[in-house]
């Protein structure tokens, strides 16, 4: 509702423009001929426009008005559009203003020139200024020799653009095109820049293509100046209510000096990613109607070498670089009762020239009865049966099946204090083997099962007390293991005794065992918790101790201690620690701090592991490895952060990183060092490639800023032409 100082008001109902309406409120007006004056203050209502003026003059016979004096313009909350003199036909749907001031309220977006044309939804402008700061000596700003904008899609044309920094030309581009809010369209997305003294210096530039709302595509040409170019791809795709996917390719070309200067040994580093999720795929694709849900899961990841993955990013922090890839495509069916699956797993180790001899899992088979119950609940069992084709295209393979049995009986007493249980479980292996083995007479892979069944008893309690403050929970729990007959033939009687012994684990003769060794047993179990009066975990404690009651040396088994301690609201403590009683060292030790408040945010960690091999053996005894990243705003303005990944037993650090980022309303400037340790394959076998790196961050808002697109993916029915 419109409210004016003035007791006189004229309203004029405007019928010309057919079914448009045009409401003008004014405090006085005075009518000649065809031309009808307003002054004294000037309210316009069109649409879902209100425009103010000091004066106007209507002509009743052109349709055009002229307003005079401090005019503004606005679409609801969207944008602004000020100045001093403005011509309107509304017949035509034109308007002319002169100077001309625009403010979008939303993306804080202002243009501003002499003078402005606009047609329905089109602005265009000839030779002005735009900026996303403040109006009064602005941070950055863009002159433009012209400018095209539509309103009802927010986008902007920009021909002939200078970038400035506080009046310093930095930036020259013949067109730019951008957005002005986040609705995903195609375009260029936010580029990258660095500097290596490895390879040089780094840009990369992103072009984004969102045609439809169902799938979008990501293209990332990038540019290493001492190394190479190359091009990343990523399509996104939502193709049912059901089912989504992604498919990931890359492709990058060294030049000859860095390829001879660093031995690698490929001049071309490729690969390909696929990423898919179905979450009903029988019925969809088989047009039945199963009540079970059914799923499948592909996982697929091909590259000739590790330097694809090197290539990819730049961004340490957010990005490891594996050795071992590993592609898998899992599918099921399941009821209430039952579950059938299928599993394919293919490993590639990049660290090889050739997988020929590296073992796959194409494909496992399962079926799983789930746990159904006699006796009132009391009598619990289920089973479960799996089958491995265990494969390779040199060398020996094996087809293993699984068979596995448990029945358990349990029942508490003390009013349910105290719980018991009897567990029985049969558990059979068989395999049959196949292929010719390289290093090794076939004789000693003979076809064998083994077939064993054990027995445990357990007891268990939980207790609860609430106090003023905090509520504490204790469990104790205690469970005998007895291992009892076991029947074994072929390969399980001629390699068990060596191969149940850790130190021959990996022996080629050990690789298709994976038989666990049962033992006389006992363990003791301690769990407690303590919660504050907001119900939020404060304390989690756990000890476990194993004892073998067998004929071996080793009596007792690791102490476990785990332990994770919110010490305040803002700092926490987490330990995980193994001693070995034998060897009267510690296994492992981990311990993490974090810390959270007044702007800072800390996470130090460590890592020891012993693994009491002989000294001489090729794999490492110990791990001795040290993590930190700390982040510390300083304000809505300042922030900064760093991270250290130190190997203290090989003396050498594996990432370094600091770096800065200033933001402002209408910008951000970010400064990073980053130091890092990368795998590479050379002619002469594995090696690391030691490189730094120095990362410039430029944002200028709106139009630089990143929009989600994949998030916004939705399915449609396609349309029929």
């Amino acid at each position: 509702m419109l409210k004016y100082l003035s007791p006189l008001f004229l309203f004029l109902s405007l019928s010309l423009f057919g079914s448009d309406k045009v409401e003008i409120y004014a405090s006085s007006i005075d009518s000649i001929n065809n031309r009808v004056k307003s002054s004294g203050g000037v309210t316009l209502v069109y649409k879902e426009y209100i425009l103010r003026a000091d004066s106007s003059v209507y002509n009743r016979e052109t349709g055009d008005m002229e307003l005079y004096g401090n005019i503004r313009l606005s679409q609801g909350q969207s944008y602004k559009v000020l100045g001093k003199y403005a011509k309107l036909n509304l017949a035509k749907k034109e308007k002319l203003f002169k100077p001309f001031y625009m403010s979008d309220t939303e993306s804080e977006l202002w243009m501003s020139s002499a003078s402005a044309r606009t047609k329905e939804q089109n602005i265009n402008i000839e030779s002005g200024v735009l900026s996303g700061c403040n109006p009064i000596d602005p941070i950055w700003k863009m002159e433009f020799s012209s400018l095209d904008y539509d309103a009802n899609i927010k986008w902007t044309n920009v021909y002939n653009a200078r970038f400035y920094i506080d009046d310093i030309p930095v930036f020259y581009t013949p067109y730019i095109g951008y957005s002005l809010d986040k609705t995903r369209r195609t375009g260029l997305l936010m580029p990258s820049v660095g500097y290596s003294a490895h390879e040089g210096v780094y840009f990369e530039q992103p072009f984004y293509i969102a045609q439809q709302n169902w799938w979008d595509l990501e293209l990332k040409p990038q540019i290493r100046s001492s190394r190479g170019y190359g091009i990343y791809e990523t399509l996104r795709f939502v193709d049912s209510p059901i089912s989504h996917g992604e498919i990931r390719a890359g492709y990058f070309k060294e030049k000859e000096k860095y390829f001879q200067e660093n031995k690698l040994q490929n001049k071309s580093h490729y690969g390909l990613e696929i990423d898919y999720d179905n979450r009903d795929f029988i019925n969809q694709w088989f047009n039945t109607s199963l009540k079970g849900q059914s799923g499948l899961y592909a996982d697929i990841n091909q590259m000739n070498d590790v330097d694809y993955i090197n290539l990819a990013t730049n961004n340490i922090q957010n990005s490891t670089t594996a050795t071992q890839v590993l592609s898998r495509i899992n599918m099921f069916y399941n009821t209430d009762n039952h579950y059938i699956g299928g599993y394919f797993k293919y490993y590639q180790d990049l660290e090889k020239e050739s997988n020929a001899e590296t073992l796959q899992k194409l494909p496992t088979l399962q079926y799983h009865y789930y746990i159904n119950t006699l006796l009132k609940d009391h009598l619990l069992y289920s089973l479960d049966l799996k089958s491995n084709n265990i494969t390779r295209s040199a060398g020996k393979k094996v087809l293993q099946t699984d068979i596995n049995l448990p029945v358990k009986l349990q029942t508490s007493l003390f009013d349910e204090y105290v719980n018991i249980a009897y567990d029985a479980n049969i558990y059979m292996q068989h395999s049959s083997f196949s292929g010719a083995d390289i290093s090794t007479p076939i004789n000693e892979y003979k076809n064998g099962y083994i077939l064993k069944n054990t027995h445990t008893l357990s007891a268990s309690s939980q207790l609860t007390r609430g106090y003023e403050e905090f509520s504490h929970v204790i469990g104790f729990g205690i469970s005998y293991n007895k291992a009892a007959n076991e029947s074994k033939n072929g390969f399980y009687e001629d390699n068990a005794e060596f191969c149940a012994d850790p130190i021959n684990a990996g022996n080629p003769q050990c690789e298709f065992y994976n038989i666990s060794t049962t033992q006389d047993e006992m363990q003791l179990d301690f769990i407690q918790y303590i919660y504050d009066k907001s119900a939020s975990q404060v304390l989690y404690h756990r000890v476990a101790q194993k004892i073998f009651y067998s004929d071996v040396l080793d009596r007792y088994g690791e102490l476990e201690n785990e332990l994770d301690y919110k010490i305040t609201k803002y700092l926490s403590f987490y330990n995980n620690m193994l001693y070995n009683y034998s060897a009267k060292r510690f296994s492992k030790i981990f311990n993490q701090i974090s810390y959270k408040d007044y702007g800072l945010n800390i996470r130090l960690s460590h890592l020891y592991k012993d693994t009491f091999i002989d000294e001489t053996a090729t794999l490492p005894r110990y791990t001795s490895y040290l993590t930190s990243t700390i982040g510390y705003t300083y304000n809505t303005h300042y922030s900064f952060n760093a991270l250290y990944n130190y190997d203290i037993e090989a003396r050498e650090k594996k990432s370094m990183e600091v770096g800065f980022l200033y933001k402002q309303r209408c910008w951000d400037f970010g400064l990073r060092y980053s130091e890092n340790r990368r795998p590479i394959l050379t002619t002469d076998g594995n090696s690391f490639i030691d490189d730094k790196y120095v990362y410039l961050t430029l944002v200028l808002k709106p139009i630089m800023q990143a929009v989600d697109g994949a998030s916004l993916l939705t399915w449609q029915l396609p349309q029929k032409k």
